[in-house]
């Protein structure tokens, strides 16, 4: 994938391929097919891990045969699927591995839970709500060694956060020294009006951008101010951002692809998404990225 290296280290992993959710909502041969396309294609190094449900690792492991070498899967479970998870991983060394567990939380109770269920062997994302004031969740996780995760969209206009939760959100993992990912409602690269489905008579709505979000990030796990960033969420000006050999600007703030890096590797994990080509897509469209 031949891009300006700040680019490079803000795209690396950054798609985790939930092609079995809504709205894509594939079969799962279907997801299975695709995800081994996209592993196999030219943007193989934006792409990240498969995510599926627990109730469905049988189904992915016969979906998936031999042709999984190597693949990471992200498991959506709780703390009483963690044998069901060992064993699948047990049944499947050298072929496809269950490494990443992600939950939800809405008390500390239940991230307890979770992290007693869950040996240091799994990466493990709590989904935690986002319009109350996350920072008491966030502290815990920060003392069990957990990460957390926002859910940025979905399939209907009150499912979108606003700017101000997820800044919100951002900034108190970057103070706690949390990783994160994002979850829903980032197919595209820019803030913007787009259909919220795949259905020819979608409704529209205002989504967020996945270059907003972990330009944010990125920036805030370098010291900028909640307060500066903020607006960044709601930027739907590509011209508005520059990207050089050494750095990603937008409206006089820069980080470099050092720092993009290291927030990438410590701190911004990466999000999901129903679809992979329409990131890519849309960065062709941009001409950020070749389309082949």
């Amino acid at each position: 994938m031949n891009v300006a290296p700040p680019l490079g280290a803000l795209l690396d992993g950054l798609v985790d391929y939930a092609g079995l959710f809504p709205p894509a909502a594939l079969s799962m041969p279907e997801a299975v097919e695709a995800y081994a396309r996209y592993f196999r294609g030219p943007h193989r190094q934006m792409l990240g891990r498969f995510v599926l449900p627990v109730a469905r690792l049988g189904e992915f492991a016969h979906a998936a045969g031999d042709t999984g070498d190597d693949w990471r899967l992200a498991v959506l479970a709780g703390p009483d699927d963690a044998g069901e998870i060992a064993r699948f991983n047990g049944a499947h060394v050298g072929r496809y591995q269950a490494d990443t567990i992600e939950a939800r939380a809405s008390d500390h109770e239940t991230i307890w839970r979770l992290s007693s269920a869950y040996d240091e062997s799994y990466v493990v994302y709590v989904e935690i709500p986002s319009a109350e004031d996350p920072e008491p969740l966030v502290a815990e996780l920060a003392t069990r060694g957990m990460r957390a995760k926002i859910r940025t969209g979905g399939v209907t206009a009150d499912a979108f956060p606003e700017a101000r939760d997820i800044v919100r959100f951002l900034a108190a993992c970057a103070r706690h020294g949390v990783p994160f990912k994002a979850t829903a409602g980032l197919h595209h690269p820019l803030r913007g009006e787009y259909p919220l489905t795949y259905a020819p008579e979608s409704p529209r709505g205002m989504m967020y951008g996945f270059l907003n979000v972990f330009l944010a990030a990125a920036l805030l796990y370098d010291g900028a101010d909640e307060s500066d960033v903020a607006p960044l969420l709601e930027e739907w000006d590509a011209g508005a951002l520059a990207i050089g050999d050494d750095a990603i600007s937008w409206r006089g703030q820069s980080v470099t692809a050092g720092e993009i890096a290291r927030a990438r590797e410590a701190f911004a994990g990466s999000f999901g998404s129903c679809s992979f080509e329409e990131p890519v897509q849309d960065l062709a469209t941009l001409q950020l990225l070749s389309p082949t």
